[in-house]
């Protein structure tokens, strides 16, 4: 009896070294992989943090070795706002970014509804086509485009000819946002259909409330596609300063201010600025909707 009784704290004490063991590389692992996120959070934090600091430089301290300001110049931001042009750069990029987003998200919609939800011949080859458009570069293609818009409709000098082609669709928003539609039950679809409502109705009322994550990531995707674009203003608009962008224009404020580091500095934290401040407040809809993508094929 006494060696049954004897047993159960035998095995206890032997678990005990066991569960320490597990209990240390729980931790050891916890620690591993926190300080891991740590370095590559830091490791793409510092570069804005030093463009930042820099910013905020005068002009000899801009170009030493000190990582802190000797005193704090908040006066280079209006130095660049008062730059001629900046402001006229902010507006074009607003109206590009803007526009060019809603254009895209609203004619991506129901070209992607159709390749999720409806079935008619034909709809494999233009998912394809669709796919295959995603792979042909703009390089491609922008010595014809240009010929048309600049000669044919004389559209050179505005930034009509990137902000009307987003008017007809883009491929890649459109495969991303019939990615994201595959992951909406047809039952909710055939009860609006039953309760009467035509397809128009079904994709306003009941498709796109359930979109929302795919459609603010699709937004956002352009959004930063159009704030950030350097290639097509610098076709289209480059012989008129009246039409830049901001990503143009910074180049040229480059150009001008090449030794003057805090001020070019200063000019780029203003134009990353909207971008980050956006994210930052958009990131929840954005995640979700990037890992909701591609459940179904």
């Amino acid at each position: 009896m006494t060696q049954v009784l004897d047993r159960p704290a035998e095995l206890g004490e032997a678990a005990s070294p066991a569960a320490r063991t597990a209990r240390r590389r729980a931790l050891l692992e916890w620690i591993a992989v926190h300080s891991l996120g740590v370095a590559t959070a830091l490791f793409f934090a510092l570069p804005f943090v030093f463009v930042f600091l820099t910013s905020l430089m005068s002009d000899s301290q801009a170009l030493s070795r000190d990582l802190i300001p000797h005193t704090w110049e908040w006066g280079n931001y209006r130095k660049v706002f008062d730059t001629p042009g900046f402001l006229t750069w902010w507006k074009n990029t607003l109206i590009y970014a803007g526009l060019g987003t809603v254009l895209t998200v609203v004619s991506s919609i129901p070209v992607a509804y159709a390749l999720a939800k409806f079935r008619f011949r034909g709809r494999n080859l233009s998912l394809m086509l669709v796919i295959s458009m995603m792979m042909l570069p703009p390089q491609v293609i922008i010595i014809p485009m240009y010929l048309f818009w600049a000669k044919q409709l004389d559209l050179s000098g505005t930034l009509w000819p990137l902000i009307i082609p987003m008017a007809f669709g883009d491929a890649f928003s459109i495969f991303l946002l019939r990615q994201f539609l595959m992951t909406v039950p047809n039952e909710y679809l055939d009860a609006a259909k039953v309760d009467g409502c035509g397809d128009l109705r079904t994709l306003l009322r009941v498709v796109l409330p359930m979109a929302r994550p795919g459609i603010a990531a699709v937004a956002l995707f352009q959004f930063f596609y159009a704030w950030n674009d350097y290639f097509g203003p610098q076709i289209y608009a480059s012989e008129n300063p009246a039409a830049w962008t901001l990503s143009y224009g910074l180049e040229s404020f480059k150009g001008a201010h090449h030794t003057d580091w805090n001020l070019t500095m200063a000019a780029t934290v203003l134009v990353m600025a909207p971008v980050i401040l956006v994210f930052f407040f958009a990131q929840k809809a954005f995640v979700e909707g990037v890992t909701l993508t591609g459940v179904k094929g």
